[in-house]
């Protein structure tokens, strides 16, 4: 019986091993980025999975407008804290399409000093929360991790 069921497994496994991400693709999986090359107040769009994201070095105003409003009615509820990580308050790294249609907001625009995405009128705090307009959620922040002071690795 463990016999039949070990020649079982050997007969399957090329065929689900085949299913699994080629390296090419699991490359793209991650991207890594240098923030020495932002400065404070400064935003850059990088590409990752084929779309843009917002890499952006705050300034403490903009970190202290986001916190400050971390608890005004907002659709998609979330502190700034749960937004950035712990000692980096500064980096704010999203996704960088709107929630509604997948438009791309450009920065500085709207009433809270974030982005606004000029194709249906959805506006971003500081933050990326959605503050008003027809998108349902913030700005996805993608799963990102710190390498170094200077270095970030997404995905």
């Amino acid at each position: 019986m463990t016999a039949a069921a070990g020649g079982a497994v050997a007969v399957v496994w090329p065929f689900i091993d085949q299913m699994n991400p080629a390296a090419d693709t699991l490359a793209l999986a991650s991207i890594e980025f240098d923030l020495s090359k932002v400065v404070e107040g400064q935003q850059v769009v990088i590409k990752w999975r084929g779309k843009p994201v917002f890499v952006r070095n705050r300034t403490p105003k903009e970190v202290a407008a986001a916190v400050k409003d971390d608890s005004a009615s907002m659709k998609d509820p979330q502190k700034d804290a749960e937004r950035v990580k712990p000692g980096h308050a500064n980096w704010l790294i999203v996704g960088g399409n709107c929630t509604h249609l997948g438009c791309v907001p450009t920065f500085g625009g709207g009433d809270y000093g974030g982005w606004f995405c000029p194709c249906h009128g959805s506006v971003y705090d500081t933050s990326g929360r959605i503050r008003k307009g027809p998108a349902p959620k913030n700005l996805v922040v993608p799963d990102y991790a710190f390498l170094s002071d200077t270095k970030v690795k997404i995905g």
